[in-house]
């Protein structure tokens, strides 16, 4: 299947890699620096005090932010975890409705969860909700980027939907597992 919308969900997988990798950089800086500090109380001296406060809240503010805008590249990559030892042994044409039966399932409850977070997110906003950490990060800074995530996962289960059905209806004896909206 071809997605029309796929630089969109690769810009969601870059922008995922990119915490994966500042979550990286943060934590080797921290080990270097208690490096540093230990091998100058070694050779006599006082600890320098590198350190990077609030690193643990940052590190999971950044992992939830990988973790959700990964899900729409995750699932046009054929990436997310699937059961087919049922539908793998029907026909195509059962298949192809099966399909569309799951992933309206999926899409139903992304947009719920859509929905919910939008509404965390505006009540973060309203009431100006920082963290409790060492830091006092605005909670709507992770909160949206969960949301852009779950919304771009959306669109990709929406574009695998259509399609989807196309096949269903149109010609449901030539369904593919590709056609489901997988590589």
């Amino acid at each position: 299947m071809r997605y029309r919308l796929r630089p969109l969900y690769t810009l969601g997988g870059y922008l995922a890699a990119a915490s994966l990798t500042l979550i990286c950089a943060l934590i080797t800086a921290q080990i270097v620096g208690r490096l540093i500090d230990r091998a100058a109380v070694a050779l006599g001296g006082d600890r320098i005090g590198l350190a990077i406060p609030g690193l643990s809240e940052i590190s999971g503010f950044l992992l939830v932010g990988a973790s959700f805008l990964g899900l729409a590249y995750t699932f046009v990559h054929g990436g997310h975890i699937r059961v087919t030892l049922l539908i793998g042994r029907l026909s195509p044409a059962p298949r192809a409705w099966v399909e569309v039966f799951c992933l309206s399932i999926a899409l139903a409850l992304c947009l719920y969860l859509a929905w919910n977070l939008y509404w965390l997110l505006d009540d973060s906003i309203t009431f100006n909700e920082t963290s409790y950490g060492l830091l006092r990060i605005p909670l709507w800074i992770p909160q949206s980027a969960m949301l852009a995530g779950v919304l771009l996962f959306c669109l990709a289960l929406i574009e695998a939907w259509l399609h989807t059905l196309s096949v269903a209806v149109t010609r449901p004896n030539t369904f593919t597992i590709n056609d489901s909206g997988h590589e």
